[in-house]
């Protein structure tokens, strides 16, 4: 039983091995290079709503960048894709708003086949709509679609929820026109810098300490990073929170409890010195499961692909989910059994995540009296010297 799990567990390191991201790595991102990343915003108009003397004034820069509907109309205000490949896109997302498929504020990803060197390409987009005024509430609506286009329909949807937040983040400066320059071209034209590349710049900037970042996730450490940009400690703060446990777990509010008070002590706080190359790490911790992804994620780094470092990622979280159920059901076994507790010692050795498991399972059954008299008893059977700290 138990040496099976080491097969699921290399399976699910080995995912750099496989083809299914292999064409969407980033040529020349060494350089500050991207290829092949698209942006277009349209305005969506209702057939009985007019377009203001300052939506006109946007979309006087082409001409025939208006298709219309039975009930709708949309407008081409701004695009980066070739002139031969936005007509397209806008055939594909009359169709999509004519059958109802694009809901206001929620994303919609496919594979759209366009005039582009790569074709078929995934094609993110999302109908932001305009509040309606009181004096109005039966008016038909307004908006804008935002589309990004970028890599495969399989790797836009790893990052569905980056994307929706970044899309939002668009409605302050779609309330004037004359923002376009200023606001909203340079905002949509960073979508894939912004939404996407950021575990790839945390890997690349922590390299092989990665393991520290992913321990600190699973168990809730505050990390601290000293003498950073604004950025850097955005993107740190995005990986904990993408690599965190936290919100999966059926008792929410113990985990909750547990991150307060793991975070109040000071003393375990994962302190990161960013003022040197590569960034000096303070008060590290680990654990044989965290170093073993190490690799994946410097293969992934290697091969510049964001997406494979996603999906690293999700695999991560994926198996210490697995574990963490396999524990609660060993504790569960383990009141009415010798073995069973004897079974679940022998798990807790051979998964390389004790500390992490026992951590949460702590703060999960704090309200059972029996279960947390077994995980005392699990602790105290498997207590070993604590990681050594730098």
């Amino acid at each position: 039983m138990f040496t099976s799990q080491t097969s699921p567990f290399q399976d699910s390191i080995d995912v750099e091995e496989r083809d299914d991201f292999d064409n969407e790595e980033i040529s020349g991102y060494g350089q500050k290079v991207q290829l092949n990343c698209y942006y277009t915003i349209y305005l969506y108009q209702g057939t009985r709503s007019e377009a203001s003397g300052e939506n006109v004034s946007w979309n006087q820069r082409r001409t025939d960048s208006t298709t219309s509907q039975e009930d709708f109309s949309l407008t081409l205000i701004d695009s980066s894709l070739p002139p031969e490949a936005e007509p397209e896109l806008r055939t594909y997302i009359s169709r999509r708003l004519g059958k109802g498929a694009l809901l206001g504020g929620m994303g919609n990803i496919a594979t759209v086949e366009l005039s582009i060197p790569e074709q078929g390409v995934g094609c993110y987009c999302c109908l932001l709509e305009q509040e309606r005024s009181p004096e109005q509430p039966d008016a038909d609506g307004n908006g804008y679609v935002i589309c990004f286009m970028g890599g495969s329909e399989k790797g836009l949807n790893l990052f569905r929820l980056e994307l929706d937040k970044y899309v939002q983040g668009l409605n302050s400066s779609l309330q004037t026109p004359e923002n376009l320059e200023t606001e909203v071209r340079p905002y949509l034209s960073q979508w894939y810098e912004e939404s996407v590349m950021h575990i790839y710049r945390v890997v690349q900037l922590v390299q092989s300490n990665i393991s520290f970042l992913l321990h600190a996730a699973l168990s809730h450490t505050n990390v601290e990073l000293n003498n950073s940009d604004e950025r850097t400690k955005a993107d740190v703060s995005r990986f904990i929170k993408a690599a965190s446990l936290q919100g999966l777990s059926q008792q929410d509010t113990t985990t909750a409890s547990l991150c307060k008070a793991v975070t109040e002590d000071t003393h375990t706080n994962l302190i990161i010195d960013c003022s040197t190359i590569p960034p000096t790490f303070s008060n590290t911790v680990s654990n044989r499961f965290c170093d073993d992804w190490i690799q994946a994620f410097l293969n992934g780094a290697e091969r510049c692909n964001p997406f494979l470092l996603r999906q690293i990622l999700e695999n991560f979280k994926l198996k210490a989910i697995q574990d963490m159920n396999s524990l609660k059901r060993f504790v569960r076994q383990a009141e009415m059994s010798h073995y069973a507790l004897y079974r679940c010692c022998l798990f807790l050795q051979g998964c390389g995540n004790g500390d992490v498991l026992l951590q949460n399972a702590r703060a999960e059954h704090s309200d059972l009296p029996e279960a947390c008299s077994i995980i005392g008893v699990l602790e105290e059977f498997l207590r070993e010297p604590s990681p050594a700290r730098a």
